[in-house]
Order: structure tokens, then sequence, then C-alpha cells
């Protein structure tokens, strides 16, 4: 998928992922209680962003993002320093 914003300096375009219902054991979680999702996938990234790229599973800081919605998709955006790691 390619992102309709083009991310300046070091900052990357990604989309959240949902949060599971289900816990590792099989258990289902009540709407109310599952944490907001910390994990989100690379649509794009600036020129300036050195360790993450387009198609990477990130895991970033929950309060360091910026929201937008675009053409009725739901984009975050985050600087690379904020990204914690990336998942296989």
């Amino acid at each position: 998928m390619t992102s309709p914003l083009k991310p300046l300096g070091d900052y990357i375009v990604a989309q959240a992922e949902e949060a599971s219902s289900k816990t590792a054991s099989g258990l289902y979680l009540p709407e109310n209680a599952q944490e907001k999702p910390k994990t989100a996938k690379v649509v794009a990234a600036g020129p300036n962003a050195k360790q993450v790229k387009v198609g990477d599973r990130i895991v970033y800081k929950s309060y360091s993002t910026t929201e937008v919605k675009v053409d009725k998709e739901d984009y975050i955006l985050v600087k690379e320093e904020d990204v914690l790691a990336t998942v296989k």
C-alpha cells in the first residue's frame, strides 16, 4: 500500500495495527479492556529515516504520534527516534 502522505525529514507514516481481542491463551477480552495498539506497519518513510523502511512493522512510543485521516484511511506520523523496535 502506498501512502498519500510524503513524510519529511526522519518522519515515518504508518498504519496502526488492530489490538487483539483474544489473549495468547485463547481468552476473549471485552472491547474496553483492550489496550491501544502500539504496533504499526510502515507505509512511507522520510528521506532521513535510516533504520526503518516501508513494509516494516514497528513498535512505537504510544504518546509520540500525530494521527491523520486522509481519504477515509487513518495514519500515524512518528519520528524515527520514537520507534522502539521493528518486529520480524
